[in-house]
């Protein structure tokens, strides 16, 4: 994994922007304002298919929407509390397009006393069953013990949502058991899996690797 980022993010100024590189093909980068049209304009294309697990899908209405989260995650960021990456993919029909969003991952939260962070994602539904999701939060591990120096990783996953979950089953994620009820979708409530890793479990499958 090549992540451009210097030493302490917590001094970054505002301008400066985290890439990590995921694989050979999958570029996280955190979002910036010009990704707002993009960001909406998949959301608005996949909202079918994004709300059966996502509770948000109908807050983000106009363009408007997604500059007002982008803003928003920028702020998080600037405040150590979050990262949020939008994932870029190459164009499949023409390798010469630039880079296309495909979704959404990201340290949703952090708790810098006791260094451990969750993380959440999302991807759009053609760029489903492709192992790019698996990769980008490889990438986000990677760089949450590395450079964040995070002990524990959690991502938490609705337990009927088995696309979700196979991503840190693949990763090696430790299952912990389920939240009953822990989350409302809309009209119910639904159980989350909750997986995690630890630092020194995640080196010696990296050495292994």
């Amino acid at each position: 994994m090549n992540v451009r980022v210097p030493d302490n993010p917590d001094d970054l100024p505002a301008h400066s922007t985290i890439v990590l590189q995921a694989g050979a093909n999958i570029e996280l980068r955190e979002l910036r304002e010009e990704d707002a049209e993009p960001l909406f304009l998949l959301v608005d294309s996949n909202r079918l298919y994004l709300r059966e697990w996502l509770p948000w899908v109908d807050q983000d209405k106009t363009s408007e929407d997604s500059r007002r989260f982008v803003f928003f995650t920028i702020g998080q960021r600037l405040r150590s509390e979050a990262f949020t990456f939008g994932l870029w993919i190459p164009h499949e029909g023409d390798p010469q397009t630039p880079n296309i969003l495909a979704g959404i991952a990201a340290f949703r939260t952090l708790d810098h006393s006791n260094r451990s962070g969750e993380i959440g994602y999302w991807l759009a539904e053609p760029y489903q069953g492709k192992g790019i999701m698996t990769e980008a939060c490889r990438a986000l591990v990677d760089f949450g013990f590395g450079k964040l120096a995070l002990h524990r990783i959690v991502i938490r996953c609705a337990t009927g949502n088995r696309r979700s979950c196979r991503v840190p089953e693949r990763l090696g994620f430790r299952f912990e058991g389920i939240t009953r009820e822990a989350e409302f979708l809309y009209d119910h409530f639904v159980d989350l899996n909750v997986y995690a890793m630890l630092s020194h479990r995640w080196n010696q499958i990296g050495t292994k690797e």
